[in-house]
């Protein structure tokens, strides 16, 4: 070991201070809070430089204000819960569903029990006040009172011509009804045998129909043909605006009929025109799209009357039995009734909610039936003014439609492709025909006794049904455009139709 190592350590003097330290302690104290001081605001400086920091605008917020909107919120949470308690709410989970209706809330929510539900509807309640509930339901009441109000049949005061008419056509209907059922009656003591060997004579003779004549009619499409009451003239008329009277069998053109400047939707000999009736007297209906309705005879190629009332297209024109009045059915919703010996409108009967495209009159001159574009069809009573029978079930337009003679069964053609038949007796529908490809656009019985069913459609042909049975006896083909269409001669030998093709066809058993 070395000296120095071996020397003994140096001792440390202690300091002794005379006097007060307060003064030395001020000192140390100001030192080191300046210190601090400098440190910070370098911190804080750099803090700012560094992004770290950011100094508002001045801005403030009020803590108290915030704290007061929370405790508002609390105590008005607070305050639901306990009007909720207080709340009555029902039982039965219908009653509450019927409940969360009223109120328009959802009536059930994902995964939620009865239980779940009647909470819910109490808290909704809680928020909305428990006269809600009263309230909503009172207006529902009064909604459906007045809805039951407006479904309400409902008359008013017609005038002295048409309380005159309906009397006439009581006297008139009643004498033919018993007419008819004497000879349904009379037809029902045949034997069976000699009734089912000439329904056999008859479907034969109706599968041996033939193209018998064929005629390029016009320039523009055929809408319509209609037989004359003798079976000896067809009409037919053309989007072009004119009518023509063709002779028939041999189709050769009688008179062309000049007065309309639009499509012509339907032309109809006026019953006993040409049998009863003078060449002078009123022998034709006419309608067009822009909602004239004139009248012809067999003398002229002008018009003898014009009808004017209809605002919009009359579709179709057809002549009551007695051929004293006319209607027509109009896309104005509405269809009118004419009586020509008082010249005026008696009836214009409204019911359809959309466009009345066709009507026709039954056999005995009591009924007439009416198609729409509803897809609905109704027959109304002339000698009440009461709808007695609403045929629904059609999925379509209703564009044709047509009595049977029997007097209780009604064809109606459809856009919807098929061919419906009405049983009026019992106001069901008897049968429904898949009969075509396309909308049928005609319909028709045969007009003696009513033992087939003619149809025509937009899928170029028309076709034969037997009644009742309703079985396809024949395919007419042979039109090259849609069949518009049909009709069968009074005598029951000729059938024709008119199409888009221009022309119309003559068809006969061989």
């Amino acid at each position: 070991m070395s000296d120095e190592e071996d020397a003994a350590p140096a001792v440390k003097r202690s300091r002794v201070f005379y006097g007060s330290l307060e003064e030395k302690e001020r000192e140390r104290l100001s030192l080191e809070m300046a210190s601090s001081t400098a440190t910070g605001s370098n911190a804080v400086k750099a803090g700012i430089e560094a992004g770290n920091i950011n100094i508002s605008s001045g801005e403030t917020m009020e803590m108290e204000e915030r704290v007061s909107e929370r405790q508002q919120d609390a105590l008005a949470a607070f305050e639901r819960r306990r009007r909720a308690r207080q709340i009555t709410v029902s039982t039965d989970d219908a009653e509450v569903k019927a409940g969360l209706r009223a109120l328009g809330e959802p009536i059930t929510l994902f995964g939620e029990g009865p239980a779940d539900r009647r909470e819910r509807l109490r808290s909704v309640l809680s928020v909305v006040g428990p006269d809600a509930l009263k309230k909503s339901r009172r207006d529902e009441e009064r909604a459906k009172r007045s809805q039951d109000e407006c479904q309400q049949t409902w008359y008013h005061e017609g005038s002295a011509s048409l309380k005159e008419a309906r009397l006439w056509l009581a006297k008139y209907s009643l004498p033919r009804a018993m007419r008819r059922l004497e000879s349904a009656r009379a037809h029902r003591d045949v034997s069976e045998a000699t009734r089912t060997m000439k329904q056999q004579e008859l479907h034969k003779s109706l599968r041996n129909l033939n193209n018998f004549c064929s005629q390029i009619g016009d320039d523009r499409p055929i809408s319509f043909c209609h037989f004359s009451p003798d079976s000896k003239m067809l009409a037919t008329a053309s989007w072009s605006g004119l009518c023509k009277l063709w002779s028939v069998p041999d189709c050769n053109l009688i008179r062309t009929l000049r007065g309309h400047n639009t499509n012509v939707g339907a032309v109809v000999f006026r019953p006993q025109a040409g049998v009863s009736l003078d060449q002078s007297d009123v022998s034709l209906a006419s309608c067009a799209t822009d909602g004239t309705v004139k009248l012809w005879n067999l003398e002229s190629d002008e018009p003898v009357a014009d009808i004017e009332g209809h605002s919009e297209r009359v579709s179709r024109v057809s002549w009551h039995p007695s051929g004293r009045f006319l209607g027509t059915a109009s896309y104005d919703n509405s269809w009118r009734l004419w009586d020509l010996e008082v010249q005026e409108e008696i009836l214009h009967q409204e019911g359809h909610s959309k466009g009345v495209h066709d009507l026709g009159f039954h056999p005995d001159g009591s009924l007439v039936a009416t198609g729409g574009l509803d897809a609905f069809g109704r027959v109304w009573d002339l000698r009440t003014g009461r709808c007695v029978v609403f045929l629904e079930g059609h999925l379509k337009e209703i564009y044709s439609l047509h009595f049977s003679p029997n007097g209780y069964h009604l064809a109606t053609g459809s856009g919807d492709n098929t061919c419906k038949v009405w049983e009026l007796r019992n106001r069901k529908c008897l049968y429904t025909v898949p009969a075509h490809q396309n909308l049928l656009s005609a319909v028709r019985f045969q007009p003696t006794d009513g033992h087939f069913l003619l149809t025509g459609a937009y899928d170029n042909t028309a076709k034969v049904w037997s009644h009742p049975g309703w079985t396809p006896l024949k395919t007419l083909a042979g039109h090259e455009g849609k069949v518009m269409g049909v009709d069968v001669s009074p005598d029951g030998k000729l059938i024709a139709t008119s199409s888009y093709d221009r022309t119309f066809k003559l068809w006969l058993s061989e």
